[in-house]
């Protein structure tokens, strides 16, 4: 960690939320891979794909990373949520900043743990057909930045928020509606515009899906030079990035087919029987 800052976080609320997420994380059981590759100093970047909705399973990296690693992330979020009030105060509680380049210098030059979702809001309002897609268009400014103050990248994958949802409209059918063109007329961007989605028979709640992350090999910028206008160059490292979440996430998926305990009732069952066997 560098210098504490106000907009830093504490492992006060992160224990608060941590007891908080409880019922949720009894409910997906989440499973860590690779925890071992993740280095022990900063400045590290975390780079990953964002899943439907965004924030089913983004607390839950953040949490495996501090209870095993000790790092406290610190999140670039979109310029919308510092525009709602209460929102954005939470947000800054948990150490989330504004995701302008200052604040990513800021944060890198003081060694910290930074995470960051290139795919941002559109990759969260996910359209039909894009199930673990990334979502990233030409957004390449987490490369230029790693570049440029050194930054180690930790690409991480992750899985199982979007077997537990299932998209009935999908953004692009949504602005086509009486309702969407009423937003499109207020002016909202329309990668905030998310889909209508439904879990567990006709509700949004989520199907009781297993969730996954797996944390790839750093990545030293320094072996892309170090201009970081370079826009090969920067080009270059965030193909390799993608490319290794990317197949992450096809790891993922097959870790997921062969595990046992990927359903709720197995993992009950399970569980029980762990608990009776240990009886005297």
């Amino acid at each position: 960690m560098g210098m504490q800052g106000p907009d830093d976080p504490s492992p006060k609320p992160i224990e608060v939320a941590k007891r908080m997420l409880e019922p949720w994380k009894l409910f997906t059981a989440p499973v860590f891979h690779g925890l071992e590759r993740v280095p022990g100093r900063g400045p590290l970047l975390f780079v990953g794909n964002h899943t439907l909705v965004g924030i089913l399973d983004a607390p839950f990296l953040a949490l495996g990373l501090y209870e095993h690693k000790g790092i406290l992330l610190r999140g670039l979020g979109d310029h919308a949520h510092f525009k709602v009030p209460g929102w954005r105060g939470l947000l800054r509680q948990f150490g989330v900043v504004d995701g302008t380049r200052e604040n990513c210098a800021r944060l890198m030059e003081a060694g910290e743990s930074i995470l960051v979702f290139p795919g941002g809001a559109r990759e969260v309002s996910k359209r039909k057909g894009e199930k673990y897609k990334l979502v990233w268009r030409e957004r390449r400014g987490f490369a230029r930045m790693a570049i440029r103050h050194r930054c180690t990248i930790v690409p991480f994958s992750a899985i199982g928020v979007e077997d537990a949802l299932d998209i009935v409209m999908d953004a692009d059918e949504l602005l086509q509606t009486p309702v969407g063109r009423v937003l499109a007329n207020l002016g909202l961007r329309e990668d905030l515009v998310m889909p209508v989605i439904k879990g567990i028979g006709p509700t949004p709640i989520p199907r009781p899906e297993r969730l996954y992350f797996r944390f790839g090999h750093p990545i030293d910028p320094s072996l892309y030079g170090d201009d970081w206008q370079d826009d090969e160059a920067v080009s270059a490292l965030r193909s390799e990035v993608a490319r290794d979440i990317e197949a992450g996430i096809e790891w993922l998926k097959e870790q997921r087919h062969f595990d046992p305990d990927r359903h709720l009732v197995t993992r009950v069952v399970g569980e029980v029987g762990r608990r009776l066997r240990k009886k005297p």
